[in-house]
């Protein structure tokens, strides 16, 4: 084995974890990518969705309101 043979590996060795690397780091970089979008959408869906929970709210008191209203006009007739 000539001493230029170890040399050889170690580089070779280098070079193998150098890639491995570079490519572990492409794949969280793409992980990364895909978890920002991800929240993106998470946080719009949940501004929706609390949209959506007002709206679905006033409505409700809204009927509440309309019907306590006949309710009491109800209550009025039976009275009379």
């Amino acid at each position: 084995m000539s001493p230029a043979e170890p040399e050889t590996d170690s580089l070779s060795s280098l070079e193998e974890r150098i890639q491995q690397t570079a490519q572990l780091i492409a794949r969280l970089r793409r992980e990364r990518e895909s978890a920002v979008e991800e929240a993106a959408a998470a946080r719009a869906e949940t501004a929706r969705l609390a949209g959506e929970l007002k709206t679905l709210q006033a409505e409700r008191k809204q009927v509440r309101t309309r019907i306590e209203k006949l309710l009491g006009q109800i209550d009025q007739l039976s009275a009379g």
